[in-house]
């Protein structure tokens, strides 16, 4: 027989685990996709480029009001739809998402020191933190980020299906906080 038989027997120390039961919404995904665009740099340069084509258009503008000829409609009009297209893209993106969530039914997201597991009514999927190191905070969710340039990977974990919502968010935030960064 091998071992130390008169040696104390050290107690691991007890993980702390936070379970989440939902079904994604579509305001959940579009949440989730606004917060990845914070991260993206392909968001960064979308609103560069549309700060930048602002600028043009109050030249524009201010070109016509000074006695200048007419601004052409057509950038003009480019400028209104690129707009619009920024504002609605996390929307449109999150419809789409939730179609492919809703064929999943429930999910059970058990997030430990270890990393979240995600179970839905088909599907299993087991994520350590290296796999997404980072996260974002909203008001009604949290968002883990993978480390690419533009967050190509998330995983969405909505703060309403916490079991006890104070308690469990807070240790949920503790555990998020311990192992991946804040962005």
């Amino acid at each position: 027989m091998v071992g130390d038989q008169g040696a104390p027997q050290q107690e691991l120390p007890e993980t702390d685990t936070v379970v989440l039961e939902y079904r994604p919404t579509v305001e959940d995904l579009t949440a989730a996709l606004r917060a990845r665009k914070g991260v993206s740099r392909a968001s960064r340069r979308q609103w560069w480029v549309l700060g930048a084509l602002a600028v043009l258009f109050a030249l524009q503008i201010a070109a016509l009001m000074a006695g200048g000829s007419a601004a052409p409609l057509p950038p003009l009009v480019g400028l209104f739809v690129y707009g619009v297209m920024i504002a609605i893209t996390p929307r449109l993106q999150a419809r789409q998402f939730y179609r492919l969530a809703e064929l999943q039914g429930t999910f059970r997201a058990t997030v430990t020191d270890a990393g979240v597991t995600v179970a839905t009514d088909n599907t299993t999927t087991s994520l350590n933190w290296v796999a997404q190191p980072r996260y974002r905070e909203t008001a009604d969710l949290f968002v883990l980020l993978t480390s690419d340039k533009n967050a190509i990977g998330f995983t969405v974990l909505p703060k309403r299906a916490a079991a006890q919502a104070r308690s469990d968010v807070t240790r949920l935030r503790a555990i998020l906080d311990r192992n991946v960064t804040r962005v």
